[in-house]
C-alpha cells in the first residue's frame, strides 16, 4: 500500500504510442502503490471510469471514511470533552493540519491556518491588504479571472464605495494567444503602479493551466508599493511552491481538488510573516482568531493570535476537516519531489501523444510553467466540441469541458497512471474522427 519513500522517480525511455511502452512505464514507477489508497469512480453498470478531473475534485482517499468516522465516534463517546481529549484534540485540530499544510506551501507552519473556503478565506484577506488611499485604489487580476475571484474583488472595491469599472484592471494576453507573459505583468506595474494598491493573480490560471512564478511578480508589486496576494487553487499539491521565500503578503487556496480533501472541503490561508506576527495588521476578527492563552476568558478586547491563527473567526468544522488529515498523509508518503517528477512525465507523455491529433494545447509547452493540467482547444465549431466531449463522456472519461472549445484534463501523479493517458488520447481520437 505504501511507496518506498527513498525511491526516486525514474528516467523514462523514449516516448512510444503503444500500451507496451505505456504498461513499462507504469511498472517503473515507485508511486503506482498509492492508486490503491484512493476510491476509483465506477459507472452505475460497474465499469470503472477514466478519470482525468483532479483539477476539479481530487479523488477520495480511503482513509478519509475511517478519519470521519473517527471523529464521529469521539463526538459520540466525548461529547464536548473531545475539544481537548483523544487522538485528535479538536481545539488544535487545525494545527496539525497546518503543519502538515507548511511544506506543500514553501511556509513557515506559523504563516499557514485551515480554515473556512476559498473565497472566504480572499475576502478576509482583502480586508486586510485592500487599503485604498489616495491615488493608489486600484486592483490587478487577469482577464478571464476564475469568476468567484473576480466577484470577490469587485465586491470589495464597492464595499469602499468606489466603482469597479475604474478600479478593477484585468490584464488580458495579447491577440491570438491565451497566455499572459509575466514580463507584461511586471510591465505594467512599473509603468501604472502608483495606482494600484492590491494584485490578485493566480498561481495556476485555471482555463488554460498556465503557472506563473510568485517571486518575480512579488518583487515588482513591492517595488511600486502595491501588496500582492495569490489564489492557489490549482497551484497547491500540483506545484511546488516557495511562499515565505517569495515574499508574497498572502495566498488562499482550496483543498478539493489536488489535495483531495473532498467537495467543498475546508480551505487554507497563508500570510506572511511580516503581517502574521503584527498584531495591528487591520483585519475581520472573530473569536477563534484570538489569542488560545486567554481565548476562554471571554473577554470584550481581541487579542489576535500569533501568526495567521490570527485571521481566523471561527472555530474549524471538524468533520470537513478530517479528510484533508487523511489525504496529507498521502503526500507525506509519497514525497512531493517524487510526486512533482512524475506529474512532469505523464504530462509530457500526453503532450506527446496529442501531437498527432487536431486539438491545440494552449498551456504552456515548458515544464515550469504548467502542473498537472493540460488545457486542449478543439478545432472545431462550438457544436461539434460539445459533440466530442459528450462522446468521451459517453466513453467513460471524465474531464472537464469549458465553453466553447477548450476540454480540460489533468493526470494526477497520486492516482494516475500512464496506460489512463494512452487510453484517453485513444478515446478523444475516435471522436474527434466521428465530429469532423
Amino acid at each position: 500500500m505504501s511507496a518506498p519513500h527513498g525511491t526516486a522517480f525514474p528516467a523514462l525511455p523514449a516516448f512510444e504510442r503503444s500500451l507496451e511502452y505505456a504498461r513499462h512505464c507504469d511498472a517503473l514507477d515507485p508511486l503506482a502503490p498509492l492508486r490503491e489508497r484512493f476510491a476509483l469512480p465506477h459507472a452505475d453498470d460497474g465499469e470503472p471510469l477514466l478519470y482525468l478531473c483532479g483539477h476539479s475534485l481530487g479523488l477520495q482517499p480511503h482513509a478519509a471514511r475511517t478519519r470521519v468516522l473517527e471523529e464521529l465516534d469521539r463526538w459520540a463517546r466525548l461529547g464536548a470533552r473531545a475539544h481537548e481529549q483523544g487522538k485528535h484534540p479538536w481545539i488544535d485540530y487545525h494545527e496539525h493540519l497546518g503543519q502538515a499544510l507548511a511544506p506543500l506551501a514553501g511556509a513557515l507552519p506559523t504563516e499557514i491556518v485551515v480554515m473556512n473556503s476559498l473565497t472566504i478565506n480572499l475576502h478576509l484577506m482583502l480586508a486586510s491588504f485592500y487599503r485604498p488611499a489616495g491615488k493608489r485604489t486600484r486592483i490587478l487580476i487577469e482577464a478571464g479571472a476564475f469568476p468567484s475571484d473576480r466577484h470577490a474583488v469587485a465586491s470589495q472595491i464597492a464595499w469602499h464605495g468606489l466603482d469597479a469599472r475604474r478600479e478593477l484592471i484585468e490584464l488580458a494576453p495579447p491577440e491570438h494567444s491565451a497566455l499572459i507573459a509575466p514580463q507584461s505583468v511586471i510591465e505594467y506595474l512599473q509603468r501604472h503602479g502608483e495606482r494600484i494598491a492590491l494584485v490578485l493573480w493566480p498561481g495556476v490560471q485555471y482555463l488554460t493551466g498556465q503557472a506563473f512564478a510568485l517571486e518575480p511578480l512579488v518583487q515588482a508589486a513591492h517595488a511600486v508599493g502595491a501588496h500582492i496576494g495569490f489564489d492557489l487553487a490549482h497551484s497547491i499539491g500540483n506545484l511546488p511552491l516557495g511562499l515565505h521565500a517569495s515574499g508574497a503578503d498572502f495566498a488562499v487556496w482550496c483543498s478539493y481538488k489536488y489535495l483531495n480533501a473532498g467537495p467543498g472541503a475546508i480551505g487554507g490561508c497563508f500570510v506572511h510573516e511580516r503581517h502574521a506576527l503584527e498584531p495591528r495588521v487591520p483585519r475581520l476578527s472573530g473569536w477563534w482568531g484570538h489569542e488560545r492563552a486567554t481565548r476562554f476568558e471571554m473577554g470584550p478586547q481581541f487579542r489576535a493570535a500569533a501568526g495567521a491563527d490570527g485571521w481566523q473567526v471561527s472555530n474549524p468544522p471538524i468533520l470537513s476537516s478530517a479528510p484533508l488529515a487523511a489525504a496529507l498523509e498521502c503526500f507525506q508518503a509519497a514525497g512531493f519531489e517524487r510526486l512533482r517528477a512524475k506529474s512532469q512525465a505523464l504530462t509530457a507523455y500526453l503532450e506527446f501523444l496529442l501531437a498527432a491529433q487536431e486539438v491545440t494545447v494552449l498551456t504552456p509547452r515548458e515544464r515550469d510553467l504548467r502542473g498537472c493540467q493540460l488545457s486542449l482547444r478543439l478545432r472545431r465549431a462550438p457544436e461539434r466540441a460539445r459533440r466530442i466531449v459528450r462522446a468521451l463522456d459517453a466513453a467513460g472519461v471524465v474531464c472537464d469541458y469549458r465553453e466553447p472549445d477548450v476540454v480540460r484534463v489533468a493526470p494526477v501523479p497520486l492516482y494516475n497512471r500512464f496506460v489512463e493517458v494512452l487510453r484517453f488520447c485513444e478515446l478523444l481520437a475516435q471522436a474527434c474522427a466521428r465530429s469532423p
